[in-house]
């Protein structure tokens, strides 16, 4: 049975260990929080040093959680310590490398490839947008890089760091503003 993650009762946890399942697949990930270690998602080419838009792996690093959006009733935002605001049904995120608008949130309509993110499916019911490759953004380094919910059966992602729902339900309120995700 998971613990559930120590957290200072000011702050909260303010980094968190992504790390690759040793003897498992290029996607099976641990997620370690204070004293709990959750099984998390990864990309279908696992950790990855130079990451390529397209290339679905999971980029090595320290990235900073600047928030969370999710859909209505996605996430409980009492005692939550990250902002966070509600996925609208014309919310976008564009992965097109030629577009000036690379790796940026968007509004629907757009002539540029974009990810929806309001999806049929529950994956993006709680997205926290990570700071990579956002400032400035590199076209083609990759992007709409997301810690969100994952398959019940920790399916790859095409790049995230993704955990089942009701392990985010338990993490999400712990984590500091501006938690680290430390992945590799």
């Amino acid at each position: 049975m998971q613990k559930k993650p120590r957290v200072s009762p000011r702050t909260g946890l303010r980094r968190v260990i992504v790390a690759r399942k040793l003897g498992g697949a290029p996607h099976e990930g641990l997620l370690i929080a204070g004293g709990a270690t959750f099984r998390c998602a990864l990309g279908r080419a696992g950790l990855v040093r130079t990451k390529r838009e397209g290339d679905g792996g999971t980029p090595f690093g320290a990235w900073r959680l600047l928030c969370f959006l999710h859909r209505p009733l996605g996430l409980r935002r009492d005692g939550l310590r990250v902002p966070a605001r509600e996925i609208r049904r014309l919310d976008l995120w564009c992965d097109d490398p030629e577009s000036f608008l690379y790796n940026r949130p968007l509004r629907a309509p757009s002539r540029f490839r974009c990810e929806t993110l309001w999806r049929g499916d529950a994956l993006y019911n709680v997205v926290g947008v990570l700071d990579y490759n956002l400032r400035p953004a590199t076209r083609g380094r990759g992007s709409a890089i997301f810690f969100h919910m994952a398959t019940q059966d920790l399916a790859p992602t095409e790049g995230c760091v993704a955990l089942r729902a009701r392990d985010m339900a338990r993490l999400a309120p712990r984590l500091a503003r501006g938690a680290k995700l430390v992945i590799g």
